[in-house]
This record gives structure tokens, sequence and C-alpha cells, in this order.
């Protein structure tokens, strides 16, 4: 029990005590800076970032979709919305396995193509993100040399498991626990790897980020801050990556932290930094989490349960990976 509530407890105290160590020295001059913004930004960053979201379950159907399942727009969106407000709360990014379950309930899906979707949409995301670090940091002037690997590192990942996938179909096993694997892999390569795929989920995952980049340029503007859409791409891109290492649930107070820092070496000044970062994360937590909540309440107390399932450890009882 202690071990659980410990698990929860320790990523939490993390962030919090990252956001104080950002917050409370400067606590009045941020209210000066939020009392002279300019509210029409704020609307504008709202309106893109739900756009984005669109983008997103556009995306995942078409990965869904891949894997023969066809769900809805809108059950797309809620199955990314209801796992990454879990990820608010549940640490190490295990909120995403809800959408394993939100899926198995409504269409029968088997557990490595649940996994494997998930996969897929991360893949595609880490590595578009590096990417777009990689081509911004030549018209970053000062940028810091210890972020190198965290855009590189993403980059040689990305090459490597590319290698794996097209080995993985030449291997075969009559071990369990290997086949499971070969088979995420033969499913991760049939959605990922053909020509079509590549080109649709490649270039939506691009402008999904240039959308989420946009989000931080309107929040720049919002507090007449200098823009500069080189340091602000960088700034997302690290942001993002520093928020995949799960530290903390949701990656509260890492995401900012590294989004300020980014921000300052940029040329934009300490206390607008700082609640740039906030405001672009506390938007599009607020998109994620409304979002959440709607989607459960629209599609009903099935969905509840299944979460409520999860949580307690009840749907998976008596069942194994695979099924």
């Amino acid at each position: 029990m202690w071990r659980r509530i410990s698990a929860l407890l320790i990523p939490t105290a993390i962030a919090v005590a990252i956001i104080a160590y950002m917050l409370v020295p400067i606590w009045s001059d941020l209210l000066e800076a939020i009392r002279t913004a300019v509210p029409f930004y704020f609307v504008a960053a709202v309106a893109v970032c739900v756009v984005a979201w669109a983008l997103r379950g556009w995306r995942y159907r078409a990965i869904l979709n891949g894997l023969g399942i066809r769900p809805t727009l809108g059950f797309a969106m809620a199955c990314i919305f209801v796992s990454q407000t879990a990820n608010l709360v549940i640490p190490a990014r295990l909120g995403d396995i809800v959408r394993v379950f939100l899926l198995k309930h409504q269409f029968q899906t088997t557990y490595s193509q649940g996994i494997s979707s998930i996969a897929v949409e991360r893949i595609y995301d880490i590595v578009t993100v590096a990417l777009l670090g990689l081509v911004s940091i030549p018209f970053f002037l000062d940028f810091p040399t210890e972020y190198y690997a965290l855009i590189v590192v993403p980059l040689i990942g990305g090459a490597i498991f590319l290698v794996v996938l097209l080995l993985a179909g030449r291997i075969r096993t009559k071990n369990r626990v290997a086949s499971i694997i070969l088979q995420m892999l033969d499913e991760i390569r049939t959605v990922s790897l053909s020509p079509r795929s590549m080109l649709v989920l490649g270039g939506v995952s691009i402008v999904i980020w240039l959308v989420d980049i946009a989000v931080c340029i309107f929040v720049v503007l919002m507090f007449h801050a200098p823009l500069d859409i080189p340091s602000v791409t960088l700034a997302i891109v690290i942001g993002n990556l520093v928020k995949a290492v799960p530290i903390t649930p949701g990656g509260l107070g890492t995401y900012e932290f590294t989004v300020a820092a980014i921000l300052q070496r940029g040329g934009i000044p300490h206390v607008a930094a700082t609640l740039i970062a906030f405001i672009d994360h506390l938007i599009k937590n607020m998109v994620t989490v409304i979002g959440g909540v709607v989607s459960v309440y629209v599609f009903g107390d099935w969905m509840f349960d299944v979460l409520k399932g999860v949580f307690n450890r009840t749907v998976v009882k008596g069942e194994k990976l695979g099924d």
C-alpha cells in the first residue's frame, strides 16, 4: 500500500517543489504581467489548442484504421483525451493504458492492438518533435549544448527501431512472450511503414506539432514578449522531450522549467519566460481535462466503469496480455 502511495506522492512532490521554486521569488512580477496581458491571444491559443486535439484524433483514427479498427473521430479523440487526462494524475505515463481497455471494451480488440496503436502514435510524436528541433537549432544563436542529446538520442532511437521493425518480420518463435512482442512489432510495421502511412502520419504529425508551437506563440504575444520563432520552437521541442521522461505526472514542473529556460536563452526576460511556460502548459492541460471530462460524460457510464476498473485492477482480473 505504501509503495503505491509513494509512487504517486513522490512525483507529485517533485512537481510542486519545482513549481514553487520557479514562482515564489517572482510572484508579484507575475501578477503585474498577468494584469497587462492581452485576453484575445489567450482565446486564440485555446482555439488553436482545440484544433491540435482534433488533428490528434484524426491521426489516431488513421492508426486504428491501419489495425482494422473503425472508430469514429469522436471516439478516437475521446480515447486520447481520457488517457491524457489520466496521465495528469498517474505517474510514469501509465494513463496511456486506459486506451487499451477502452478499445477492448468498444471494439473487442486485443491488448497487443491497443499497445501497438499507442506505440505508433508515440514514435511519430517523438521523432517529429526531434526533427523540428534539429531543423531549428541553426536559427538559435545560443543553443544550450546540454540539450543536444535530447534531440539526437530520439532520432538515433527511431532509426534503430526502424531496423528492428524490418528485421522482426523475418523472426519466427514458439515462445509465447516473444510471439506477442513480434505480433506487436508486426502490427506497428503494418500501420507505420507503408509509403502511404509514412506520408499521412508523418505529415499530420508535423502539422500537429506546428500547431502546438503556435499555441505558445500566441501566449508570447499575450504578454508582449519579444517573439523569436526558433526560440519558441526549441522551447516546445525540448520541453516535450523532457516531459516524455516520466519524472512527474503530466510533466508538471519539468516542462515549465525547461520551456522557461530555453525562452530565456532566446532573449525573453525571466518573468515573461516563466509566465509564458506556465500559461502555455495550463492551456494545454485545461483543454485536455475539459476534453477528458466531456468524453466520459458523452460516452456514458461504461467509460467511467472501464476507467474505475483499470484503476482498481479489476478489468484485467483473470485476463492475460494478448487475449
